[in-house]
């Protein structure tokens, strides 16, 4: 998996999008983005379920300190 950080991927999956949208593609140029739109939506999930992840961790540590 690429070393994108969830910026930069969302920032490319945009101009996939862009790209796409315009319809001036050939077949093959639109379906070689739809796959690469496809792994920076992969790589963007699991950032999110990771930060999710590291979210819950967090409550559930503050969740756990008495108050003083």
């Amino acid at each position: 998996m690429e070393k994108l950080s969830y910026e930069e991927a969302v920032k490319e999956l945009n101009q996939i999008i862009s790209k796409l949208e315009e319809g001036t593609l050939t077949m093959n140029k639109a379906v070689e983005l739809f796959e690469r739109g496809q792994l920076l939506i992969k790589i963007c999930y699991e950032k999110l379920e990771t930060a999710k992840g590291k979210i819950t961790e967090i409550k559930e540590v503050l969740g756990n300190i008495e108050e003083v």
